[in-house]
């Protein structure tokens, strides 16, 4: 099995410093065959490490969601660049995932999250993103969500609702969610409903 002993960097060049860092590598490793590869170079955006939240109500057997425009699929051409998703936020240096995640639940949503699970961990795009995502559904009470939430200072304005879990899952097979963390964490709750309810009622 390969092993980070495994790859030589070369080198590193900082191209761009703004919200996210941009850089470009120069490394090599050691194919399959025992052999080393060729020198590869790559731009890398490092956008830091994530977490993404499901927020769930075990006794309204509910999902919040949220909705709003993503500069991403605009600029890809989306005729819908207001997206359904799920909460998510930056770790910042110095935080911890769950601390993260719960905040970001409250920022997102206007809710708290009383009890936090792990579902998954799993990189975006590791052949030209820097982020590690770490997933939960987090315990809610959705008898309260909706409205207009978000930081105003960071150009958010989220559309908080909340749907029946069956009909989130039918929204899914429709196809209208378009973002991974969501069609991961309604895909988690899909086989894990019945098992969660039980745990948390």
């Amino acid at each position: 099995m390969h092993t980070r002993k495994d790859v030589e960097l070369l080198s590193k060049e900082r191209l761009y410093h703004g919200r996210y860092k941009f850089d470009r590598y120069r490394m090599r490793y050691r194919t399959y065959s025992g052999a080393w590869s060729k020198d590869v170079e790559r731009e890398i955006l490092d956008r830091g490490n994530t977490v993404s939240l499901l927020p769930y109500d075990p006794v309204l057997d509910m999902v919040v969601l949220i909705e709003q425009f993503r500069p991403g699929a605009f600029i890809a051409g989306d005729p819908h660049p207001w997206l359904w998703e799920i909460v998510a936020g930056v770790i910042e240096e110095g935080e911890q995932p769950l601390d993260v995640a719960a905040r970001e639940c409250e920022e997102e949503t206007g809710l708290k999250a009383t009890t936090l699970k792990p579902i998954r961990e799993y990189y975006c795009s590791p052949g030209a993103i820097l982020e590690f995502n770490r997933m939960y559904v987090g315990r809610v009470d959705a008898s309260t969500a909706g409205g207009l939430h978000g930081l105003q200072d960071e150009g958010e304005d989220i559309r908080v609702f909340a749907v029946p879990a069956a009909e989130a899952f039918a929204a899914v097979d429709q196809g209208r969610f378009r973002t991974a963390p969501a069609l991961i964490g309604l895909s988690w709750l899909k086989e894990k409903r019945d098992e969660l309810r039980r745990e948390w009622r």
